[in-house]
């Protein structure tokens, strides 16, 4: 059963910015007269007029595979050893299916979850996963719906990064967790499809957007070598941006693909600045 009181105070009115709270058995208001219908599988859709597209359920059964299937425990190690001990409200912008934020909280077991996507479909695979997450539907690249300093670390793992924004729901001193991939990642995949590429330095050019509102306090290389079998190899293809780009299911713009590819990522921890957090 969805806790609406937890839901509710992770967010403010999209439409005045007030606070919300139940008024209904799935319904959130604010004492604006604005209502926001709570889904009935646990989360609220904060949308609004975004004409971006969240991930298909496809592309995240492929993910699902990858994730559950062990490929990218180092990643999820690193980034749940890179959350404060006194960690209780944690983000994950651009959650997916909820993996990396319930490696999170298994590191904290007094901390609660926001998974926040702009896919439903990913938002209702993470909210039902766990009893400490709560779900979000909205577009990092328009104003969050959500309370100033209402986080104390934001997760964003190859995801869209809204940095001004993530700046202002991060509570002073608060930890902002970015991954990115580096040049190499899944290389071997990539040189033997149409799966997109990834800029040199990444984590660089990170660094230095970040850089106005974030200090970096320590950057991780994570790496390993994946021995991938066919299933596996589809999947990781399948999962991301590049099923877009190749069919991973007839095997259109697929050849010889390889049984092994490199992990091959950038862990970036931040904390916001001092007057860094904008209102």
């Amino acid at each position: 059963m969805t806790d609406l009181h937890r839901l509710a105070s992770w967010l403010r009115c999209p439409v005045c910015a007030a606070d919300l709270a139940p008024v209904d058995r799935l319904v959130l208001g604010c004492a604006n007269g604005h209502r926001h219908d709570v889904n009935k599988r646990g989360y609220i859709s904060l949308l609004g007029g975004s004409k971006h597209v969240g991930d298909s359920a496809p592309m995240l059964d492929a993910r699902d595979a990858v994730l559950e299937g062990g490929l990218y425990t180092a990643i999820a190690s690193a980034l749940a050893a890179a959350v404060p001990q006194s960690a209780l409200r944690i983000l994950d912008a651009g959650a997916g299916t909820g993996y990396y934020l319930r490696a999170a909280l298994a590191a904290r077991p007094e901390a609660t979850g926001l998974a926040m996507d702009l896919s439903h479909a990913a938002v209702t695979r993470a909210t039902r996963s766990s009893d400490r997450i709560d779900g979000l539907v909205a577009d990092t690249w328009r104003p969050l719906p959500l309370h100033d300093a209402v986080c104390d670390v934001i997760l964003d793992v190859f995801a869209p990064r809204n940095l001004p924004e993530f700046a202002r729901v991060l509570e002073p001193g608060g930890t902002l967790i970015v991954v990115v991939p580096r040049a190499t990642h899944l290389a071997s995949l990539r040189n033997a499809t149409a799966m997109l590429d990834v800029p040199d330095d990444k984590a660089l050019d990170v660094i230095t957007a970040a850089a106005p509102l974030f200090a970096l306090q320590g950057r991780e290389h994570v790496e390993e070598t994946l021995a991938v079998d066919e299933p596996l190899r589809r999947a990781l293809i399948a999962m991301g941006p590049s099923a877009h780009h190749v069919d991973a299911g007839t095997g259109t713009g697929i050849v010889g693909l390889p049984s092994e590819t490199r992990l091959d990522v950038d862990v970036l921890h931040f904390s916001v600045r001092d007057g860094g957090r904008s209102r």
